[in-house]
């Protein structure tokens, strides 16, 4: 079973090469650490929110964007010998104080994938999810996401992932728990949307949302919470 490291953060977009950069210059350190995927994606189509949205989430300010991020690794013992390496690596040590944005405000977690359908690779497009389910409702939750991920595909996505919550610390600052008003008795689900463009995307869900198994396949969290929006990958390796 795979692993993900989710995070999402507020850069300013002034640092947004210099964002690029910096993460591109990580990558060698976690594939050599066991990473097996590393994305970056830029805020595009992301809407405010009545509740919550991913703007508060991070704190960002007028002249910041948000980035949906995620590492994606083999199982979960593999990330936390990452993380132990990470944490003892000068030169990782070297890269985090060199961070082009408040490291402060990044709200970051371990997720243990409960559904991943499709096969992407390299993805055009990104839709990014965080979800609060209540802990009871997890098979409910996972049988309504299978249900949408058919529709889904047939409208053009390549992948869609829902990994639920495992390793999600509190922060002081920002945290996932904090984003989506979660309560002690939800988790908070990392989830995306894979495809291969935007105008494919846009396309899908229009298609999608005519069909009526997307109504069926039903909702068991509350919707008002969930944080979503569309993302344009800046780096995918």
């Amino acid at each position: 079973m795979s692993y993900i490291d989710g995070f999402v953060a507020a850069v300013p977009n002034a640092n947004k090469e210099a964002y690029r950069k910096h993460a591109a210059n990580s990558v060698p350190m976690f594939k050599e650490f066991g990473a097996t995927r590393q994305v970056e994606a830029w805020a595009d189509d992301v809407p405010d929110g009545k509740v919550t949205d991913f703007k508060r989430a991070v704190k960002a300010k007028p002249d910041e964007s948000v980035i949906f991020s995620w590492l994606e690794y083999p199982d979960k013992a593999t990330r936390d010998k990452a993380n132990e390496k990470i944490m003892n690596d000068p030169a990782m040590k070297e890269l985090g104080a060199q961070m082009p944005f408040d490291g402060q405000r990044m709200i970051f977690g371990g997720f243990s994938p409960i559904l991943d359908e499709g096969t992407g690779s390299t993805s055009g497009y990104v839709d990014g999810c965080l979800i609060p389910v209540p802990t009871t409702n997890k098979e409910a939750f996972r049988e309504s996401m299978r249900k949408q991920a058919v529709v889904l595909k047939e409208c053009g996505a390549t992948r869609v992932v829902d990994a639920w919550g495992d390793d999600v610390p509190d922060g002081k600052v920002t945290d996932y728990k904090g984003a989506v008003k979660a309560t002690n008795e939800e988790k908070v689900v990392f989830s995306w949307i894979e495809w291969p463009s935007k105008a494919v995307r846009d396309k899908g869900w229009d298609k999608a949302m005519s069909d009526p198994r997307m109504k069926q396949a039903g909702m068991p969290f509350d919707g008002q919470r969930m944080i979503y929006g569309g993302f344009a990958p800046i780096l995918d390796q």
